[in-house]
């Protein structure tokens, strides 16, 4: 029997450099070495040896819908929410009710914005 486990993420994205600031900024991820190549794909840790590769493709379109994201959690999703306010990024909650947060049935809170390219990000606390 093989046994997984996650890796990372890879997504297309139009401008790397916008991309990194943005994650950077939104999420506080930090910036590692590409160890695989000397393209010009950026890494950022997602903690725990996980990792979120955003590959340039200025000319690629990029086709997003809100049932293809990716979760991160946070044990704090209140004070997460207010900085998104502070940011001024839009969030929603599944359905697309603007700037409202979302509790699921096994209570944990949940909301979604989406990165300059469109992506998708939910943020939970589920933690």
């Amino acid at each position: 029997m093989h046994t997984f486990s996650f890796n990372h993420i890879a997504l297309s994205v139009k401008d790397v450099n916008e991309s990194i600031e943005f994650y950077q900024k939104v999420l506080q991820l930090e910036e590692i070495e590409n160890t695989a190549s000397n393209s010009k794909t950026r890494w950022l840790s997602l903690n725990e040896g996980k990792q979120l590769h955003l590959i340039p493709r200025p000319n690629f379109e990029i086709k997003v819908n809100k049932a293809v994201h990716f979760a991160m959690a946070t044990s704090d999703i209140d004070s997460f929410v207010k900085y998104l306010k502070e940011l001024k990024i839009d969030y929603s909650d599944w359905i697309g009710t603007a700037n409202k947060d979302y509790i699921r049935k096994d209570g944990i809170k949940q909301v979604y914005f989406q990165d300059p390219n469109g992506y998708w990000i939910e943020v939970n606390d589920d933690m």
